[in-house]
This record gives C-alpha cells, sequence and structure tokens, in this order.
C-alpha cells in the first residue's frame, strides 16, 4: 500500500479551504440566532406596544370620567363648599 504524501501548499490549502468553510458556517449560524432573537425581541415589543395602548386607552377613559363637568361641579360644591355666584358678584365685561 503507497501512501501519497502531500505537499506543504497542498496541506496550507487545504486547512485554508477549512478554515474558509467553518467561517461560512459560523457566520450562517450567528446569523440564523440572530434572526431568531430579533424575532423574539419583536414579538416582546408587539406585545408591549399592545399593552400600551390599552392602558392609554383605559386613562382616556378615566381622564373623560374625572373631567366630565357634572362632576368637576360636584366636587366643587360638595367638597369646596363652592356655590352659584350671587348677582352683585358677577362682573359683565361690556360694563353693565
Amino acid at each position: 500500500m503507497v501512501h501519497k504524501k502531500f505537499t506543504r501548499r497542498q496541506m496550507f490549502l487545504a486547512a485554508g479551504t477549512t478554515l474558509v468553510v467553518v467561517l461560512i458556517l459560523s457566520f450562517y449560524l450567528w446569523q440564523i440566532a440572530e434572526i431568531v432573537s430579533l424575532g423574539y425581541e419583536s414579538n416582546l415589543a408587539e406585545k408591549e406596544r399592545r399593552e400600551l395602548q390599552t392602558q392609554v386607552r383605559r386613562l382616556q377613559a378615566e381622564k373623560a370620567a374625572l373631567l366630565a363637568l357634572d362632576r368637576v361641579e360636584r366636587t366643587a360644591r360638595e367638597r369646596l363648599g363652592l356655590a352659584d355666584p350671587r348677582e352683585d358678584q358677577i362682573i359683565y365685561e361690556d360694563g353693565r
């Protein structure tokens, strides 16, 4: 049985080719892992956006309820003791 000896150049070429293939495969796998990671992050961000939109709608409804004129008037009368002004307390702009 005869063993063929490889020249130094052939060994470097084979090692270089193997290294290039390993680097390309590593880059490909890294890229796939990053895409999966970005997908998870995107899903989490979308979920958080939906939750924040729900919270904004709830807060807008709460704001509208708190600013309702009948509620403001009732609070002014009950908590602050305010009442309608008397006729002598009203100042008209046109000087009446």
